[in-house]
């Protein structure tokens, strides 16, 4: 790693990295008087990073080449590449299920947040890596593939960013037997309670954290991605259907607050960095409202940023929202849902393509695929 001493008079961009080998996480800059750091670790491009406090979970990459000057904490340890290894080459190592397999196998603490993978642990892990004329056929080969999914993807946040736009001039527009009112009279919220992934169980009661409200659901769900024991039923904060749950912790401050509305049949337990909204509104209206304008400008006032982006309860009560009458409530979500079923074809697709990407680079690993001989198309 190399570090720096923070200068008070600076101001720091920072970065991160996400989960499931995504990439980097480009946060908002930080200044040197605002941080409790005395040091940062300066970020240069084509270096392998990983976050400690994320590695069980695949947060990994490597940094891209074109990377300006980038800061973390000492949280994110950096690795520079000998001679015969390729970046790009380990960069997709990162996206493989082998390297979070690794990680995870390092990780050592209590579970959840409390687990760490320390450097001289990382580099004790031993994979097979094949000569720098195979890293660079391999890098040739799927990145043709990569490049098909990431269109697809870029095509579909634009849908998405068009959906907003709209749902910010419906919602601003108002209208006859329009009101307003704060979250707080809309509704009640309240804060779910704890649970970490060492209690999941493979069926049960459904439960909901808030990191996969970031990865795993869309704006409304019908069935939970995992479960608790049925015996914590008693002591978990549920989630009944109709209400929107609502992720009050992020890595930045875009995330934050995202919501999805509960449909399912049964109620669900909702994590202690969620809030519960009960309401008397649509559902889908609601947890729109949440990915709309409106609401992303309103909360940049009543976030707080430390290690984490955090929202409370009493701030999320101050947020107003447009209250439409009933039927226009169905009207804007029907819209909306309309658009995201356009988002939900393309990334199927582009999963169509990731789902080919990961077979084909495990034969090309593992040398069921003659690396000369790979057509450079999906």
């Amino acid at each position: 790693m190399e570090l720096v001493d923070v200068d008070p008079d600076r101001i720091y961009p920072t970065v991160g990295v996400l989960n499931r080998g995504r990439g980097l996480l480009y946060r908002d800059p930080v200044a040197g008087s605002s941080t409790a750091y005395k040091k940062l670790n300066r970020i240069g491009p084509g270096v392998l990073v990983y976050s400690r406090l994320k590695a069980f979970e695949g947060a990994i990459t490597v940094t891209p080449s074109g990377l300006p000057e980038s800061f973390a904490s000492q949280e994110f340890p950096t690795f520079t590449f000998v001679p015969d290894a390729d970046p790009d080459f380990f960069r997709i190592l990162t996206t493989t299920q082998n390297m979070w397999d690794a990680l995870q196998g390092v990780s050592k603490g209590m579970g959840g947040r409390r687990e760490r993978v320390k450097p001289a642990d990382f580099l004790d892990i031993v994979m097979d890596i094949p000569p720098l004329p195979v890293q660079e056929r391999i890098v040739e080969v799927v990145s043709v593939v990569d490049q098909q999914a990431a269109a697809l993807e870029v095509e579909a946040e634009s849908l998405l960013r068009v959906r907003n736009a709209a749902l910010g001039d419906l919602l601003s527009r108002g209208g006859e037997g329009w009101s307003s009112a704060p979250l707080s009279k809309a509704g009640t919220l309240a804060r779910g309670r704890r649970f970490v992934k060492s209690d999941y169980v493979k069926s049960g009661l459904g439960c909901i954290h808030y990191g996969q409200i970031y990865t795993d659901y869309g704006v409304s769900a019908t069935r939970t991605v995992t479960y608790l024991p049925e015996s914590f039923r008693g002591s978990m904060r549920l989630a009944r259907p109709g209400d929107v749950v609502i992720a009050g912790t992020s890595e930045n401050v875009e995330d934050v607050g995202k919501a999805v509305a509960w449909l399912g049949d049964d109620d669900v337990a909702v994590h202690d960095d969620c809030f519960i909204f009960r309401h008397d509104l649509d559902p889908k209206f609601v947890s729109y409202f949440f990915a709309s304008p409106l609401f992303q400008h309103q909360k940049r006032r009543f976030t707080s940023e430390t290690k984490v982006v955090r929202v409370s309860a009493a701030n999320l009560n101050k947020v107003v929202m447009p209250v439409p009458p009933r039927d226009e409530q169905e009207r804007i979500s029907g819209m909306a849902d309309a658009m995201d079923t356009q988002v939900a074809a393309l990334r199927a697709e582009a999963e169509r393509l990731r789902q080919a990407r990961l077979a084909l680079l495990s034969g090309l690993l593992n040398r069921t695929i003659d690396i000369q001989s790979a057509k450079l198309e999906v």
